[in-house]
C-alpha cells in the first residue's frame, strides 16, 4: 500500500470527491495540510483576507452549480470560530460546505495550548457533523463520511478538525482504490404521489410553493414540466426564486411579509390547495399561520422527515428528495393527462397574471437623492436574464427581491435564514469563481458592504470580476424601519462629515476611495439618469480589468420598503404603488389599472 501523510491523503480524497477549488487562510497549525495541497496539485486555492470570508466564499461556490461543494480552510483557534457564521449560514439554507481546521497536537488538547479550542463542540449545533480526528489512520474514513453526509438527506456542512501531529503522521492509503460512499436520499412512493395529486384534482385554485430543495436536487425542469402539465401556478420561495422564469405564464409571484410581490400575496390568498415541495414554511414567507392556512389544504414534500409538521401539520406529508418526488409527479400527471382526467386550470392561471398586471409597486422616480426603487428599475434594464444576483439581508435585499427579475435557477443567490451582514462580498467572489465567465451582480446596503469589504482585495489579487451595486443611505435602514414600532430612531445612524471627503456631506465613508485603495474600480451615482450608464460602464470595467467594480448609488436617507408585521393580508405599502403604466416600466407584465 502507498504511504503518505494523513494530510496528503485528505487532499487526494478531496480531488477524488470532485473538489477543484478551496478558499482559506494558512496558519501554523494547518500548514502541513497546505504543504500537501501544494504538493498534490489539482485544487485551486483562493487566499481570503478573513477566515469568515473564506467560509462565505465556499457557500457562494456551492450555491452556484449543482454538485459543487465549497471547501474552506483555516488554522486552529480563532480561524475555526470565525467560520462558525459560515457554517450556520450553510446549515440554515441546506448548503453543503466542508470546513477544515488545524488544531494543536493531540497530547496538548487538554492543556490550554496556544489557539487550542474545542472547535468540534462549538460547531456541532451548526453542522451535520463536527469531528476532531485523534488517530491519523482515521483521516480517510472521516473525509469519506463527510462527503457522504454532506450529500445525503438534507444537505449541509461538515467540519473536520486536524491536529497538527495527525496531519504529519504517515499512513497507508491507496487513492486508486478509494470510492465515494453511496448517497442516501429518501424517495416518495407511487401511492404517496397519487394521494397528493388526488388533493390537487379535488381543488379549484391550486398553487405549488417551490422551495430551495428543488434547486438543491437539480429538479427545476421537472417542476416546470409538472406545473405545465397540470396548469398549476407556481409561487417560488425566496430560496427557490428562479426555478421557473419570472416571465413564465405560471409564475404567480413570491409570497411573504418582506420579500414578496403584491400580486403574489393576493394570488396565494385566493388559493384553496397548496403543494409545497422542498420548502420549510419560513416565518417571513408565511406570516401569521392562521391567515396563511385558513381555508386551504396542504401537502408538504421535504427531504427531511422531521421538517414535516414542524411549522404546522399538513394534510399529507411526504419525506422525499424533491427530484425523486417530481419524477413521480410528472409520471402520474402524464398518465392523467392521457386519460383526460386533468382539469382545465387556464382561467385560474390567467387570473394570477391579471393580478400581476394590476397589483404593482412604483419604481420610476426622478428624485435626487435617489429613491432606491429607481436603482432596481435601472438594474432590470442593465442586467439581463443571464445575471446571477448575490445578496444577503437588509432593505436592499428586500426591495431587490420585490423589484428585480430572475429567470434561471441559481441566479438568485441569497443567504436566506441566517442573513449575516458582510456575507455578500465574499459570497459573490465564490459565485464568480464558480462561474468565471458569467455575469455576477451583488447587491448591498452600506452596512452590509462595510462589514467585510476587505475581501474586495481578494477579487483584485485573484482577478475575480463582478459588479457590486451599493445603495448608500448611511443608515441601518431595516433596523430603523423596525424601530418604528418602538417609536425610536436609536443607534442606527451611520452619517458623519468625512474630513477627507467633504463633498459627501453627511454620507460619511468614502466608498470610492476605499474600493480603489483595495485595487478595484468604483463609480458614484447621484442622479437617476446616471444609473444605467454607470451599470454599463461597470460591466465594461469588470471585463477589462478583471476585478470587482462597485457602483455606489447615493440614496435618500429614509425610505420605507413595503412589508408587514403580522399576516400576508396586511402588508404596509409605505411608498407609492403603481397607478399608471409609466410608474413601473420594467415590470414583467405591463401595468393595467383596476
Amino acid at each position: 500500500m502507498p504511504r503518505m501523510t494523513a494530510a496528503r491523503a485528505a487532499v487526494e480524497i478531496l480531488k477524488l470527491e470532485g473538489v477543484t477549488n478551496a478558499f482559506g487562510v494558512p496558519g501554523a497549525a494547518i500548514n502541513p495540510f497546505y504543504a500537501a495541497l501544494k504538493a498534490g496539485g489539482g485544487i485551486d486555492h483562493t487566499l481570503a483576507r478573513h477566515v469568515e470570508g473564506a467560509s462565505h466564499m465556499a457557500e457562494g461556490y456551492t450555491r452556484s452549480r449543482a454538485g459543487n461543494i465549497g471547501v474552506c480552510i483555516g488554522t486552529s483557534g480563532p480561524a475555526g470560530t470565525d467560520m462558525i457564521t459560515g457554517l450556520y449560514s450553510a446549515i440554515a439554507d441546506s448548503i453543503p460546505i466542508l470546513c477544515i481546521t488545524g488544531q494543536a497536537p493531540v497530547a496538548k488538547l487538554h492543556k490550554e495550548d496556544f489557539q487550542a479550542v474545542d472547535i468540534a463542540s462549538i460547531a456541532k449545533p451548526v453542522t451535520k457533523a463536527a469531528t476532531t480526528v485523534l488517530e491519523a489512520a482515521q483521516v480517510p474514513g472521516v473525509f469519506q463520511q463527510a462527503f457522504h453526509l454532506m450529500r445525503s438527506g438534507r444537505p449541509g456542512p461538515v467540519l473536520i478538525d486536524l491536529p497538527i501531529d495527525v496531519q504529519l503522521t504517515e499512513i497507508e492509503f491507496d487513492p486508486e482504490t478509494y470510492q465515494p460512499l453511496p448517497v442516501y436520499k429518501p424517495a416518495a412512493s407511487r401511492a404517496q404521489i397519487e394521494k397528493a395529486i388526488g388533493f390537487l384534482l379535488a381543488s379549484e385554485r391550486p398553487v405549488i410553493v417551490a422551495g430551495g430543495g428543488i434547486i438543491n436536487a437539480d429538479a427545476c425542469e421537472l417542476l416546470v414540466e409538472f406545473a405545465e402539465l397540470t396548469g398549476t401556478p407556481v409561487i417560488p420561495t425566496l430560496m427557490g426564486w428562479g426555478i421557473l422564469a419570472d416571465d413564465h405564464e405560471l409564475n404567480a409571484g413570491m409570497v411573504g411579509l418582506q420579500t414578496s410581490h403584491r400580486y403574489g400575496n393576493a394570488n396565494f390568498l385566493e388559493s384553496d390547495f397548496v403543494l409545497g415541495i422542498g420548502n420549510r414554511w419560513a416565518n417571513r414567507h408565511t406570516g401569521d399561520l392562521a391567515v396563511y392556512t385558513k381555508g386551504r389544504t396542504f401537502v408538504h414534500v421535504d427531504i427531511e422527515p422531521t421538517q414535516l409538521g414542524k411549522i404546522f401539520a399538513p394534510d399529507l406529508g411526504i419525506a422525499s428528495d424533491a427530484k425523486a418526488a417530481l419524477e413521480l409527479f410528472v409520471e402520474v400527471a402524464k398518465e392523467l393527462k392521457a386519460a383526460d382526467r386533468l382539469a382545465d386550470r387556464s382561467a385560474w392561471a390567467a387570473s394570477t397574471q391579471e393580478r400581476r398586471a394590476r397589483l404593482q409597486r412604483r419604481t420610476h422616480f426622478d428624485n435626487v437623492p435617489l429613491k432606491p426603487q429607481r436603482v432596481y428599475e435601472e438594474m432590470n434594464r442593465a442586467f439581463g436574464p443571464e445575471t446571477r444576483y448575490v445578496t444577503t439581508i437588509g432593505l436592499s435585499q428586500i426591495a431587490g427581491a420585490q423589484m428585480l427579475h430572475v429567470y434561471r435557477p441559481r441566479h438568485w443567490i441569497n443567504c436566506g435564514q441566517a442573513g449575516p451582514l458582510g456575507w455578500t462580498i465574499p459570497a459573490a467572489l465564490g459565485v464568480a469563481t464558480a462561474d468565471p465567465e458569467g455575469q455576477v451582480v451583488a447587491l448591498s446596503g452600506d452596512y452590509d458592504f462595510q462589514f467585510m469589504l476587505e475581501e474586495l482585495a481578494v477579487g483584485a489579487q485573484h482577478h475575480i470580476p463582478y459588479v457590486h451595486v451599493l445603495v448608500n443611505n448611511s443608515y441601518l435602514g431595516l433596523i430603523r424601519q423596525a424601530q418604528r414600532n418602538l417609536d425610536i430612531d436609536f443607534q442606527v445612524n451611520l452619517e458623519f462629515e468625512n474630513i477627507n471627503s467633504p463633498e459627501l456631506g453627511v454620507y460619511g465613508v468614502d466608498h470610492v476611495k476605499v474600493v480603489e485603495g483595495l485595487g478595484c474600480k468604483a463609480i458614484r451615482v447621484t442622479e437617476p439618469d446616471q444609473l444605467l450608464p454607470a451599470f454599463e460602464e461597470a460591466k465594461k470595467l469588470a471585463a477589462e480589468f478583471r476585478v470587482p467594480v462597485v457602483v455606489e448609488a447615493i440614496l435618500e436617507r429614509v425610505t420605507n420598503i413595503s412589508m408587514g408585521a403580522a399576516g400576508i393580508d396586511a402588508i404596509n405599502e409605505w411608498e407609492d404603488i403603481a397607478t399608471e403604466p409609466g410608474h413601473a416600466p420594467t415590470s414583467i407584465r405591463p401595468f393595467v389599472a383596476s
